[in-house]
């Protein structure tokens, strides 16, 4: 379907009518839902995904996105749209999975995939971590036990200024060290 000319024109279609109501998306998220509203009209009227082209409508996929995007914002306090809950400044597990991702971007030669499924592993066993004191299938699992006291402190004396790593220009200093960086294309 995605190598079809209807399919890259309603992609471009859709992002158009998107940019005139100056909504910002990415293209291959609009096209993972143009596929999906496609194929669902298929399958509902029981037609070929090719014949359901003519139910799509590239103005109004473009405002129902708009009018979500307007509702995730309205439902948010100001400047919290489209960003998690922070933990503390001063979280020290926090602090220690963005500090470990400069010397996890060099350790792997710039892999960046491998840097973000390193963080999201360390971030995952921050959070269970946490629960760990409820978690009965992790009781007697570590040899510091389950106490997430502990662990916080253990965490806090191998990072002790973990406040630096919160601070934007240092992580960004310490990541252009590695002879890395991020920059768009």
């Amino acid at each position: 379907m995605r190598n079809t000319k209807a399919f890259k024109e309603a992609v471009a279609d859709t992002l158009a009518e998107l940019a005139r109501r100056g909504v910002t998306v990415r293209p291959g998220t609009v096209a993972d839902t143009i596929e999906r509203n496609i194929r669902a009209v298929a399958t509902r009227l029981g037609i070929q995904e090719r014949s359901a082209w003519r139910y799509f409508d590239p103005a109004g996929l473009a405002a129902s996105i708009a009018q979500q995007r307007q509702a995730a914002e309205d439902g948010s306090a100001s400047g919290q749209v489209g960003r998690a809950p922070m933990p503390p400044v001063d979280n020290p597990e926090l602090a220690l999975i963005l500090g470990g991702v400069p010397d996890a971007l060099e350790e792997s030669g710039g892999d960046l995939y491998s840097v973000i499924v390193n963080v999201a592993v360390n971030a995952w066993m921050a959070g269970h971590i946490h629960g760990e004191d409820g978690c009965t299938g992790c009781q007697d699992k570590r040899p510091a036990g389950t106490d997430w006291q502990a662990r916080m402190a253990t965490i806090t004396a191998m990072q002790p200024d973990f406040t630096k790593w919160f601070n934007r220009e240092v992580w960004t200093a310490a990541l252009n060290d590695t002879g890395y960086g991020v920059t768009r294309r």
